[in-house]
């Protein structure tokens, strides 16, 4: 089973890569209340056209360089 994860594209400066921060929600362990966690993910966009602000979907792959392990699996919006 692959890895999928949602999020939107914060970074375009990079030649053939772009950052994607996926946010989630997680319960606090004593008081229950919901919080938002996000995590910045280097991507790959080799063949890809985007912009800024897109949501997109990523998919874990074989290490593609130091920080890369993502490619863009699709556009959503």
């Amino acid at each position: 089973m692959k890895k999928i994860l949602e999020g939107k594209i914060v970074s375009l400066k990079m030649g053939n890569t772009a950052i994607v921060e996926v946010t989630r929600k997680v319960a606090h362990p004593l008081y229950k209340k919901l919080l938002k966690k996000s995590k910045r993910y280097k991507v790959d966009t080799v063949g890809s056209n985007l912009s800024l602000g897109a949501s997109v979907k990523i998919v874990a792959t074989r290490p593609i360089s130091k920080n890369k392990f993502f490619k863009i699996l699709e556009v959503t919006k």
